[in-house]
């Protein structure tokens, strides 16, 4: 005999019995998925019991009536028959007897299916026994998917991701297909490898051409419908991105209480790529979430944290973005972030806040006026000098912080010293 068709199946075990007797030892499992009905086979090949129509689907908000026939050769009354739904059993005033084997049910303004699978319908016996079953899948087409964006990473690969259409809730199994081909020649293919810890999310790892368009779109598709996402057209390189940049190293400027240096390497997987890097830097205090970012640092591979919190630990990371990979005119696509780097400025008094590149009035203020006063000492005392370096700056402002501390006019006489060693022909006023 055949047995009763509910949602998923198990194979089925060997043996013969009677009707009766197996319908009495059928197991019956409830899962979190559906429902599994697991009888044993028999030799026969009647059907006891059947629903139809069998596992339809249904727009929600239709209504449905299902018929359950019973074989004679059970000797059970149509009468006798009940209904459940999902393991609840359904009330009396929605059967109807149709024939002495023939019970059925009306079901209204059907709901949303409670689990992709379907729900489980199912025949039952007047002593319980699980006559026949029928999953329902009662949901809602698929809408067109939207957000379709890939990136390559290094131009070795592409990874695409997107969004369900509409509110994105089925009720229902739905697929989703990705699907590219190069754009005037290529032959269509569908991408394999969609488990990536996301959902909507597919990854293509080889086989892919530089120099030439791709075309790319999403199908998805259910018992209900289809819908197809707009075609977007790219070239590989105008998408890459790449691997956070390796070797970040935070240090102290000498003796400076409010200033960090950051180096970083390029990132090596691009080396053989013609192209210009963009990076982004951004740092928190060790007791803080928020991130500051300096985005102007260029093609630099280093930058000079200033305008910090003396005596605090600060986390800093780095970004790159590969812009103009061969030509390429898009913007390119930014990296992780590296891993935090930790270091701490000198312990000082003096507090001040800012970046890399000052964005606020008054930290440009706070710089104006130390720039200010920096060229006024050098016109006093560095008069002749020809080869004067930013280090001197440094020693300059190490020094002024110095004297702001100790209030000694001896510290003077240390910075013309460092002044004779910097410059060569300098004339001390």
């Amino acid at each position: 005999m055949a047995r009763p068709r509910i949602c998923s199946h198990q194979r089925d075990e060997n043996g013969s019995r009677s009707s009766s007797e197996t319908l009495k030892t059928a197991l019956v499992v409830w899962t979190t998925s559906c429902l599994i009905f697991i009888p044993h086979v028999f030799t026969s090949t009647t059907h006891l019991a059947v629903i139809s129509p069998q596992d339809p689907a249904l727009l929600i908000g239709s209504s449905l009536t299902v018929v359950c026939t019973v074989s004679s050769e059970l000797g059970l009354a149509a009468s006798s028959l009940y209904w459940t739904l999902n393991g609840r059993r359904l009330a009396k005033s929605t059967y109807m007897v149709l024939s002495p084997t023939e019970l059925s049910v009306t079901l209204h303004r059907l709901n949303g299916s409670q689990q992709q699978s379907g729900d489980n319908l199912v025949c039952h016996g007047g002593s319980g026994d699980v006559l026949a079953g029928s999953c329902l899948y009662v949901g809602m087409p698929p809408e067109k998917p939207v957000n379709l964006s890939c990136w390559s990473r290094n131009t070795k690969d592409l990874s695409c991701r997107w969004s369900p259409g509409g509110h994105g809730e089925t009720f229902i199994s739905t697929k989703y297909v990705l699907k590219y081909k190069l754009r005037w020649y290529g032959k269509e293919k569908e991408c394999e490898e969609y488990n990536m810890g996301q959902l909507h999310t597919c990854y293509i790892p080889r086989d892919l051409a530089i120099f030439t368009p791709y075309e790319i779109w999403v199908e998805a598709s259910n018992q209900l419908g289809s819908a197809t996402s707009d075609v977007i057209i790219l070239d590989i390189l105008d998408v890459v991105t790449t691997d956070p940049p390796p070797d970040v190293h935070v240090s102290r400027v000498g003796e400076l209480d409010d200033q960090l240096s950051v180096r970083w390497a390029s990132p090596p997987a691009l080396k053989d790529f013609l192209f210009q890097a963009k990076y982004q830097i951004r740092y928190r205090l060790e007791d803080s979430a928020e991130w500051k970012v300096v985005d102007d640092v260029g093609n630099q591979t280093s930058c000079r944290l200033a305008g910090l919190k003396p005596g605090t630990v600060y986390f800093v990371q780095v970004r790159c973005n590969p812009v103009g990979i061969y030509g390429s005119k898009k913007a390119g696509i930014w990296s992780d972030w590296s891993h935090p780097t930790a270091a701490s400025t000198p312990n000082s008094e003096l507090l001040q806040s800012g970046s890399c590149d000052p964005k606020s009035e008054e930290q440009n203020a706070t710089l104006r006026r130390e720039l200010k006063q920096f060229f006024g000492w050098m016109r006093k005392h560095t008069y002749g000098c020809t080869n004067v370096s930013i280090k001197l700056y440094d020693q300059w402002r190490a020094w002024l912080q110095k004297a702001q501390k100790t209030r000694n006019q001896e510290t003077g006489k240390d910075l013309d010293y460092l002044i004779s060693l910097e410059c060569s022909c300098c004339h001390i006023r």
